[in-house]
């Protein structure tokens, strides 16, 4: 079976996770299979795209009854990774990094936020959401004791770079960056950017688009 991560397109992994949700509903619906046309109907997506989608996996389907529900979710958490639990940390316990490190869906994904570093006095030697929080320049320490490859940064723009040399200094492989900027890594480190204004401009040009045709009030 092809589940090598790197030959899925990335378009195709971004949809795996939604794919999941719909399957593990009908799983505890107790259903035993769905189709590719039960997902795309459910995501208002084209039935070939998502048997295309899913093909990527080397999973292969019976005709006119579908994919079998468990070995398609252990095809899917393979295919992005989830099939093993990792630990992270997290950098900036602001307002966001806060609700983050509160998130309970992390756990349903293999991720799990261990630790949180900040530079705020008032804020380190505490916990948040149960997790402590450290001074930054204990990550070095930290990361060498514990193996985290994984940094979660959410922390202002100034900050954003200063921190990101903090945390592959430390040994961090791969980042989920959430501050507004690009980041300056090494080759060999992984950086995830989620633009949170790009999707609240895609939300208002879509909105105002409906306002214009009249088709919402």
């Amino acid at each position: 079976m092809n589940n090598d991560q790197n030959s899925i397109p990335s378009p195709s992994i971004r949809r795996f996770p939604s794919y999941l949700q719909v399957i593990k509903k009908l799983e505890e619906e107790n259903r035993e299979t769905v189709s590719a046309t039960d997902i795309a109907e459910a995501l208002s997506l084209n039935p070939v795209q998502v048997r295309k989608d899913i093909g990527y996996t080397g999973i292969t389907g019976t005709p006119k009854i579908g994919y079998e529900i468990q070995e398609l979710i252990n095809v899917l958490m393979q295919a992005l990774g989830w099939q093993n639990a990792r630990h992270a940390l997290l950098v900036g316990t602001g307002a966001l990094g806060s609700a983050l490190l509160g998130y309970r869906g992390f756990d349903e994904y293999g991720l799990h936020i261990i630790a949180a570093f900040d530079v705020n006095p008032e804020l380190i030697g505490s916990t948040i959401h149960g997790k402590p929080v450290f001074g930054l320049e204990e990550l070095p320490n930290w990361v060498k004791r514990s193996r985290v490859k994984i940094g979660v940064l959410t922390v202002p723009a100034e900050a954003a770079q200063s921190a990101c040399d903090a945390m592959v200094d430390a040994g961090i492989l791969g980042i989920w960056n959430f501050s507004p900027v690009k980041l300056n890594v090494p080759d060999h480190v992984v950086v995830q950017k989620e633009d949170l204004s790009s999707g609240l401009a895609l939300l208002s040009v879509r909105l105002s688009k409906r306002l214009a045709d009249g088709e919402i009030e």
